[in-house]
């Protein structure tokens, strides 16, 4: 299982927001290509990037802070937020990002979808967010009818081979994570899941070790390495 710590961009800085809500946001650090520096030098073997402003308002100004955290970094680095077009996941990834993560579009477009995996293949995965069982969408701002279990068999249909699962009413609240969610989404599918929300606890980490077994192939962890609850020298 490999761990993911997050780093999420907004206004060219390191942020969190509470549950994807645009006026809950605390910043973190005004240099993010300083954090996953630091996040490399104690370990990470990965790390989780999203673009909230490209995800919130469609356009964005932090593709050159993308780059010169890929650049800065020696691990692969997988990104998300707002990748709505061919060229903006082809423009990632010809500045050297390892993944694309699609959210709103790989609900909204399957034809984009397909052609992307047709195209690139392992290098897009699907973000697959939720909130009561079923898919969230447009950073997390409209909630639509399609059940998160029917949503994942279309995706494994297309030939989509890793998803980043995130129980909304879990992500920024350290309460822990949704393992009976996570439980019934390793077992409707076959797909790699990574899970994202609400790791609070070494122990929280242990747990969703268990579910290796069972598909889990990651974690991101993002408050809680900011607020100093998990260690990530210690989880890894």
């Amino acid at each position: 299982m490999i761990i993911y710590p997050a780093i999420d961009l907004k206004n060219k800085k390191c942020v969190r927001l509470v549950q994807g809500r645009d006026e809950d946001t605390t910043i973190y650090s005004e240099s993010p290509v300083e954090m996953a520096q630091q996040w490399e030098s104690k370990g990470a073997k990965a790390l989780h990037l999203v673009d909230l402003d490209r995800a919130i308002h469609g356009t964005s100004e932090n593709l050159e802070v993308i780059a010169s955290i890929v650049k800065a970094l020696t691990i692969p680095v997988q990104v998300g937020g707002g990748i709505r077009s061919f060229e903006a996941a082809q423009e990632l990834l010809d500045i050297g990002c390892a993944r694309i993560i699609l959210g709103t579009k790989a609900f909204s477009d399957k034809s984009l979808l397909s052609e992307l995996v047709d195209k690139f293949g392992v290098k897009v995965v699907v973000s697959v967010d939720t909130k009561g069982g079923k898919v969230a969408v447009s950073g997390w701002t409209e909630n639509t009818d399609k059940d998160e279990l029917e949503f994942l068999k279309e995706l494994e249909a297309i030939g989509v081979k890793n998803i980043v699962y995130t129980d909304i009413a879990k992500d920024g609240m350290m309460l822990g994570p949704n393992l009976e969610a996570l439980n019934k989404i390793l077992s409707a599918t076959t797909m790699g899941v990574i899970a994202s929300g609400g790791v609070t606890t070494k122990e929280d980490v242990m747990a969703l070790r268990q579910l290796e077994q069972d598909g889990l192939v990651g974690a991101i962890i993002g408050k809680a390495l900011y607020e100093g609850t998990i260690k990530l020298e210690e989880v890894i």
